[in-house]
C-alpha cells in the first residue's frame, strides 16, 4: 500500500472530508513531487474516496505532471485568488466538506484563517501531522536504499573535507570545497547546511562555519549529509589536525565510546529513552554529562529532523525499519566541541548504519 492510500485510508477511518496537505516535503511524500513554493500557495487536496489533486502556482504545474503524478494538477497566477480556485476544484468533489484535516504543526496561521473563510461551514479537527509522523516512522526496503545512497554520498563528503584541510584554510572555505565536489557529482542538495568547526568552534554546537582559520593542533568537527531522491543522510566526524592536547584526546574518547556503545546496543524493544540513557551514562561517568546538552538522536527520512526522538521519556519501543541517528556529544565553551553521528536503521536483531567512515579519531597532517 502507497503513502497515498494510507492517508485516504486514515481519512476514512476518522470520518474526515478532506485533508489539506501544505508542507513541501509531506507534499513530496503523498505526490513524488518537490518544490519550495516559498511565499506562494501549494497544497495537495486529498479525499478519502475519490482522486486527489495538486494545486500550486502555474509555473510549477507542468513539472508536477513530468514527476509521475498522475492525479490532476491545477495552477494559478500570481494575481488570482488560490483559495477561491482550490475552493471551486474541493466543492466539485466535495459539495459542503465540513470535517477538514490539516497539518496541525506546519499550516501558518494567515493560510488557516484564509482557509476558515473559504469554507465557512468546515471544522478542522483532524491532525495530519500526527498521522503523517507515525506515516513516516517505519521506512520501506525502498526507502532504506535511498538512504544508503544518501550516505555514501556523505561518506565521500568526509573524505573531501578530510582532504581540504590546511592550516590557515578557513570553515567556509572547506565547505566550498566539500560541496563543489559534491556537485561535480551530481548531487546538488545538501539536507541541511554544511557544518565544519575548528578548535573551540566547535563548543557552539549548530553554529558555523565561519570566517575562522583553522590552526594545526586542533579537533575539527564535520556534520552533513545530502538529499538522495528526496532521502537525506545526516552524519557528524570529529577529526584531529596535528597533534590536539590531552583535553580534546579525553573528550573524543569519551564520546567515541558513548556513540560505539548505545549504536551497538540499539535493536528492536530497547526503548529510545533507555537508548539515550546507555550514551548519556558514559559521558556523566567520565564527568561530562553536564556539557551533553541535547537528546541523543531524531528521527530520518524525507527531512533531517523527524520523529521520533531518542531523549529521556520517550518509551517507545524501537521497530525493524526506523532510522534515526545516534549523535552524544561533548561540548565545553573556551576548549572544544565533539559530536559522533551515525543515522542507522534498525533490523530485525539489531541495526546497520547508513554511513561508514570511520569514527575513531583520525589525525590530518
Amino acid at each position: 500500500m502507497n503513502h497515498l492510500q494510507n492517508l485516504q485510508n486514515w481519512l476514512a477511518t476518522n470520518r474526515y472530508d478532506v485533508a489539506y496537505i501544505s508542507n513541501p516535503t509531506n507534499v513530496a511524500y503523498f505526490s513524488g513531487f518537490f518544490a519550495d513554493p516559498e511565499e506562494r500557495v501549494q497544497a495537495l487536496l486529498v479525499f478519502p474516496d475519490q482522486d486527489p489533486f495538486y494545486f500550486g502556482p502555474q509555473l510549477e504545474v507542468e513539472a508536477v505532471k513530468a514527476s509521475g503524478w498522475t492525479y490532476p494538477a491545477y495552477g494559478y497566477l500570481d494575481h488570482e485568488d488560490a483559495f477561491a480556485l482550490i475552493a471551486k476544484q474541493v466543492e466539485q468533489r466535495q459539495a459542503q466538506p465540513k470535517r477538514w484535516a490539516i497539518e496541525k504543526d506546519d499550516l501558518p496561521f494567515g493560510r488557516y484563517e484564509v482557509l476558515q473563510q473559504a469554507f465557512p461551514q468546515a471544522s478542522f479537527p483532524g491532525d495530519a501531522s500526527r498521522f503523517i509522523e507515525r506515516a513516516k516512522l517505519i521506512k520501506t526496503p525502498d526507502e532504506i536504499a535511498e538512504m544508503v545512497a544518501a550516505g555514501k554520498e556523505a561518506d565521500y563528503a568526509f573524505e573531501v573535507g578530510f582532504k581540504a584541510i590546511q592550516a590557515g584554510r578557513t570553515e567556509q572555505e572547506v565547505v566550498a570545497e566539500i560541496e563543489y565536489a559534491l556537485m561535480k557529482r551530481g548531487v546538488m542538495q545538501m539536507s541541511f547546511d554544511t557544518i565544519v568547526q575548528a578548535g573551540a568552534d566547535a563548543a557552539d554546537p549548530h553554529e558555523g562555519p565561519k570566517a575562522t582559520k583553522i590552526q594545526p593542533n586542533e579537533l575539527i568537527l564535520f556534520d552533513l549529509g545530502t538529499v538522495h531522491n528526496g532521502y537525506m543522510s545526516d552524519a557528524t566526524r570529529t577529526v584531529a589536525f596535528g597533534q590536539p592536547d590531552e583535553k580534546a584526546l579525553d573528550i573524543h574518547k569519551v564520546c567515541l565510546e558513548a556513540q560505539l556503545t548505545a549504536q551497538a546496543a540499539a535493536k528492536p524493544g530497547l526503548t529510545a529513552a533507555e537508548l539515550d540513557h546507555i550514551a548519556r551514562s558514559v559521558i556523566t561517568k567520565a564527568g561530562y554529562g553536564d556539557y551533553f546538552i541535547h537528546r541523543l538522536g531524531h528521527g530520518i527520512g524525507t527531512s533531517t529532523h523527524e520523529f521520533p526522538s531518542i531523549m529521556e521519556g520517550n518509551n517507545m519501543e524501537l521497530q525493524p525499519g526506523m532510522c534515526f541517528s545516534i549523535e552524544p556529544g561533548i561540548y565545553i565553551p573556551g576548549v572544544a566541541g565533539v559530536r559522533i553521528e551515525d543515522c542507522i536503521h534498525i533490523t530485525e536483531d539489531g541495526n546497520e548504519p547508513f554511513t561508514h567512515t570511520p569514527k575513531e579519531l583520525q589525525y590530518i597532517k
